[in-house]
């Protein structure tokens, strides 16, 4: 269904590389409002670690952000040394499609990460990207996503269920 992510995570850091390798990506597209930082524009220091170490083990990584204000994605691209997108207009393939070309990757061997199913979930699928969906890192969001955040967890609640179904 083009509302599931391939893969649901408490946060960015519980991406490892060995479950990278064992769903064959090679690179990342990551969001960054509430996946990378919060509202407030803070990052946990354990975040430029873990890109270190995707970097060291030869994951490709650039940022793909909806948001319009470049001075913001600008930051948490030179914190992170990556390149980046931004007003992406996910989930329109645009964004998806102009990383796809940076990283010179095939779809089938990026992943997409972020915390909206609405945004990130829907245009990675569409893609036909691996999608990665990561819990908010925090409560607080600008209106337009308060207002979808309760549509989401009722199908996050559904795809929680399915799995677990699955895994019987």
């Amino acid at each position: 269904m083009i509302l599931y992510p391939n893969l649901y995570c408490k946060n960015v850091l519980a991406i490892t590389v060995d479950i990278l390798q064992k769903n064959n990506i090679k690179g990342l597209i990551l969001d960054v409002d509430n996946t990378l930082i919060d509202i407030d524009r803070n990052m946990d220091p354990k975040v430029k670690d873990w890109v270190d170490e995707l970097k060291e083990n030869g994951i490709k990584l650039c940022i793909v952000s909806n948001t319009n204000k470049v001075d913001k994605v600008k930051k948490v691209s030179e914190t992170l040394d990556l390149p980046y997108f931004y007003f992406a207009k996910k989930p329109l393939k645009s964004g998806f499609k102009k990383a796809k070309e940076l990283l010179k990757l095939e779809y089938k061997e990026i992943a997409a990460v972020g915390d909206q199913i609405m945004t990130d979930v829907v245009g990675a699928n569409r893609c036909k990207i691996f999608s990665i969906l990561v819990e908010p890192i925090s409560e607080k969001d600008i209106f337009i996503t308060k207002i979808k955040r309760p549509i989401e967890k009722i199908i996050i609640n559904r795809y929680l269920s399915k799995i677990k179904k699955e895994k019987v």
